[in-house]
């Protein structure tokens, strides 16, 4: 019980994908990831040189300076919310505001994770903008949450009063900052304030109520500046006068040491940090050892096809994201579009939810589309994130997720129930929970995988995030369905109607696209930031740590007692391939009967083919694979259910006709093929639409006489609008694309004949 089991995940790169598709993919993020960085250049410049000097002229430091002062020198600086306004413009100023003039995010100093909200002097004296509230509120949620220390470098001269009804009034105002100081005081969260320039205002009252305020010799707090008070008073003042360290420092006792310059102010902020307790995290390590994966993060560049309906595999994703690429699945038995399990980021435990992509097998159910929530699914993730919370594990979740099943069977399985269940789940937890944005993020799916309205930590997103209740394409055929046919075509004969309707679909369709980008969300605070796919680890590493540093403010057990290990009992993790193997029996009826006593495990709803393994049976000795017989092909119904015992000769399930056609035959199961002898015959694995090219205005993947190598994607096979690529088992040439380009094909039918190479 003290133990659960890691296994291996993931494959070497090249083993996953050809040369050429590993290059176009790397190429596609890198193009992303440059336009990234260029917007986040743009927003660390701040108002330009000009102003820099500015600030140098009075003798002060810039954010930026002050933030590589204030922070330990090996320390990461995850900045937060960083494109926060980006491309807006505001009346009253001939300028955009570069991250609402305000840098916030995490980094360490004196070994500790700290919060820090730095107003930036280069963009109008630090001033508050539009959005500017709720970003210095969102880092101390953070804060607030992962009971981390924080540091305030104030240099503010208030609101940019041309847009001050956009910013003072309203729940999440400036005057809400403030509500979050005394929240987290009463918290016991430490707050340290260094005050560098203009605090008037708001400005002056955010570090009042923290434990240390440090004041240099050009800093003043004041309600009001000496501009004001000389027009409503005539009195002739300056702010230092009003409200500088001599005042506040020995006179008010609203700040407690006077220092000479920026560089002291942030030592001395240093030093008060040093005097708080240390880090957990090596305590809650419970003796492991960081290590890194065993397949390099950056490869997660290469990972992602750069058409968002092709398909991955998951299990890539997080060998290139946990230590040693080692995790342990947990309910993995059923609900098999979503996996669920829990692995160490730097030695530190953390559960994971995933959607898978694809088509997914699920016992007794058949096969059906991944990056769907299903019945299964939603009730697996719910106990699993519970169990979490029981734990004290913190969770991250990685959206890659279309939306809810839909039907009359959806209706019928009750996913409304069940969907609530997960709401409840996900509102009432309280370990730190972070949510990533992989690709899709659609619909109520969205918001069932822990999206932002239920308040995780934090929410990532990457540049191939997609947040939307739907893909344009799909909004288009919604808002123009009663001019589309059954099959989504347009249904009128008239040319000009035509391409009217043709236009506004494009338009629709156009414009959603241009919403789904994650800049916009990033803008408008949609998501917190956007971190490149290499980079991901790196920053899991940074927040799983933050979310082990602090003790004592939460529930956590230790290893040995988590309710994990009655959920390995209950349901124990499918085996490995290497499981030994039996044979099962079949009736003339079609029924496979089992070859020995145990509880059983069905693994497939689809076709059943000889050969295949479609269960397990757990036994005192071990788990064996149980496989279809040579003459036995069909669809499996009157499937046993996962979990119970059978005996020896004991029907495990029963092989019928199914509903496209596949017979059931207790013949020799060959598939009929006229390719030259020696072709290797690439097949489809699922029904769906064959496509031999990405888009039609694009040249097909492979054409007759074309060279390949392993893993060369020769083609798409869609089902549910999702694409799964047909990669080449081997290397050689292609002798024949047999299947017509958007033609409907069956699971087992051929595809692309090929020549292997001597």
């Amino acid at each position: 019980m003290a133990r659960l089991t890691l296994r291996p995940l993931g494959t070497p790169l090249e083993g996953l994908l050809s040369p050429d598709d590993a290059s176009a993919r790397r190429d596609h993020m890198q193009a992303l990831d440059q336009a990234l960085q260029e917007k986040i250049t743009t927003v660390k410049a701040g108002w330009g040189e000009k102003y820099v000097d500015r600030v140098h002229e009075k003798g002060k430091l810039t954010t930026a300076e002050r933030l590589e002062a204030l922070l330990d020198e090996d320390s990461p600086w995850l900045s937060l919310n960083t494109l926060v306004n980006w491309g807006r413009t505001f009346e009253g100023s001939k300028r955009q505001a570069p991250g609402a003039g305000v840098w916030t995010g995490l980094g360490r100093v004196e070994g500790r994770w700290v919060v820090v909200v730095a107003n930036d002097n280069t963009v109008a004296s630090g001033a508050w903008w539009p959005l500017t509230p709720e970003k210095i509120e969102r880092a101390q949620q953070v804060a607030e949450r992962l009971r981390l220390p924080v540091v305030y470098l104030v240099d503010c001269s208030g609101l940019f009063l041309p847009e001050q009804s956009r910013s003072f009034s309203g729940l999440t105002g400036a005057g809400h900052i403030f509500t979050k100081n005394a929240r987290l005081a009463a918290a016991g969260v430490p707050q340290l304030a260094g005050v560098f320039g203009d605090c008037i205002a708001g400005g002056g009252y955010m570090p009042i109520i923290s434990d240390r305020v440090v004041m240099t010799e050009q800093a003043y707090m004041v309600i009001a500046g000496a501009a004001l008070i000389k027009g409503a008073k005539s009195q002739h003042l300056t702010s230092l006068d009003i409200g500088g360290p001599e005042v506040h420092v020995h006179q008010s006792g609203c700040a407690d040491v006077r220092v000479p310059d920026d560089p002291t102010a942030l030592r001395l902020l240093r030093e008060e940090v040093a005097k708080l307790p240390g880090s957990a995290v090596d305590f809650y390590r419970h003796g492991a050892t960081p290590e890194p994966p065993a397949h390099p993060p950056h490869e997660l560049s290469a990972l992602f096809p750069s058409d968002p309906r092709e398909t991955y595999s998951i299990e890539e994703v997080l060998a290139r994201l946990v230590d040693g690429s080692l995790f342990h699945e947990v309910l993995a038995h059923t609900g098999r579009e979503m996996i669920t399990g829990v692995a160490r980021i730097d030695g530190l435990w953390v559960g994971l939810i995933a959607n898978r992509q694809g088509i997914i097998e699920e016992p007794g159910r058949g096969r059906r589309a991944g990056g769907v929530l299903y019945r299964e699914g939603i009730a697996k993730i719910s106990t699993f994130a519970r169990a979490c919370n029981e734990d004290g594990i913190p969770l991250v979740w990685l959206q890659d997720i279309s939306g809810f099943d839909i039907g009359v069977q959806a209706e019928q399985y009750g996913l409304l129930g069940y969907g609530s269940n997960l709401i409840y789940a996900n509102s009432t937890v309280s370990v730190p929970v972070f949510t990533v944005l992989l690709r899709k993020a659609s619909g109520a799916g969205y918001y069932a995988m822990s999206g932002l309205p239920y308040e995780p930590v934090l929410q990532l997103a990457t540049p191939l995030s997609r947040l939307a209740v739907m893909e344009g394409r799909t909004l288009a055929i919604a808002a123009f369905n009663s001019k589309l046919d059954d099959d989504f075509e347009i249904k009128t004969t008239d040319p000009a109607e035509r391409a009217e309707i043709e236009a506004g679909m494009a338009q629709t369709a156009a414009r959603i696209e241009a919403d789904m980008d994650p800049v916009r969300a990033a803008s408008t605070m949609d998501t917190d930031e956007i971190v490149p796919l290499a980079n991901l680890r790196d920053w899991l590493v940074a927040l799983v740590q933050s979310a082990w540093q602090s003790m004592g403010y939460r529930r956590t057990k230790n290893p040995r007692i988590w309710s994990l290990h009655d959920l390995a009992v209950l349901a124990p993790p499918l085996p490995t391939e290497a499981s030994p193997r039996a044979e099962a029996t079949v009736d003339d009826d079609g029924a496979l009967r089992s070859p020995a006593v145990g509880t059983f495990t069905p693994t497939v709803g689809g076709l059943v083919q000889p050969g295949q393994v479609f269960g397990h049976l757990q036994r005192a000795g071990g788990t064996v694979a149980l496989v279809a017989p040579p003459n036995a092909t069909g669809v499996p119904t009157d499937v046993v259910p996962a979990g119970q015992w059978v005996e020896y000769g004991a029907p495990l399930l029963r092989l019928a006709a199914g509903a496209e056609g596949i017979a059931f035959t207790t013949g020799p199961a060959e598939v009929a093929s006229d390719a030259p002898e020696g072709t290797t015959v690439v097949r489809a694995e699922t029904d769906g639409a064959f496509y031999a090219r990405a888009e039609p205005s694009k040249p097909p993947f492979v054409s007759e006489g074309d060279s390949v190598a392993i893993n060369t994607t020769l083609g798409l096979v869609e089902v549910m609008k999702t694409f799964t690529p047909v990669k080449s088992p081997v290397a050689g040439r292609v002798v024949k694309v047999v299947a017509s380009d958007g033609a409907a094909v069956s699971q087992g039918d051929a595809l692309v004949w090929i020549e292997p190479a001597d």
